[in-house]
């Protein structure tokens, strides 16, 4: 796989008759440990959250119920990403600028990272992110 492009990866499913179960592993289906795990839920209708770009984090974005939309933007091309599997996440490398939007009723966004919270690998403003990203 080319990690440097955003990519749907599929979670391996246990199928079982009292439900299935998908499990994601740090260093295995995806190229980083996973140091922090946080899920948006509640998104008010119309509602689009993201909108920075990270400097060094990467993330597998789950929707672990329901639907939304990513939008990503590595400097020169957009992409349209639809969620609406719990057994499937979208892979971010570094440098992509995010909007999630079109939230289903009852969506439940899940984000594996691969760093811990940190505001300085944030950015915020699309005008700085598209000057890093050329560079």
């Amino acid at each position: 796989m080319n990690w440097n492009e955003p990519q749907i990866i599929d979670i391996p499913i246990a199928h079982d008759q009292r439900g299935n179960l998908s499990v994601v592993e740090g260093g295995e289906l995806i190229p980083f440990d996973i140091k922090r795990l946080y899920y948006l839920y509640d998104v008010p209708g119309g509602a689009t959250r993201g909108g920075h770009a990270h400097r060094k984090l990467q993330q597998l974005i789950i929707a672990a119920s329901g639907s939304f939309d990513v939008v990503l933007d590595d400097g020169k091309k957009r992409q349209k990403f639809s969620l609406n599997r719990s057994y499937q996440g979208l892979f971010i490398p570094t440098m992509h600028w995010r909007e999630i939007e079109n939230f289903s009723s009852g969506a439940v966004c899940m984000v594996l990272a691969s760093e811990h919270y940190d505001v300085s690998d944030y950015i915020y403003d699309y005008e700085d992110f598209k000057r890093e990203a050329s560079r």
